[in-house]
């Protein structure tokens, strides 16, 4: 059985959520404590980016085959 499409939604809206909430966090706490260091958080911007970019491509994947088989 699968997911709804609005709860796939709801779900995309929540991983992008905690996405800025904790990479904001880890630049803020760069920000603080190391600033004159290499910008560290960009290894979790950019990997955790590439999941949040997945679980959209699949959302929109599965959006747009409901369509065609309608």
């Amino acid at each position: 059985m699968h997911k709804s499409e609005q709860a796939m939604r709801w779900g995309l809206r929540i991983h992008l959520l905690w996405y800025v909430i904790v990479n904001l966090v880890q630049v803020l706490l760069w920000g603080t404590l190391t600033p004159d260091h290499f910008f560290w958080p960009v290894w979790s911007i950019v990997g955790w980016g590439i999941g949040l970019v997945a679980h959209f491509w699949v959302i929109r994947s599965k959006s747009r085959s409901a369509i065609r088989s309608t």
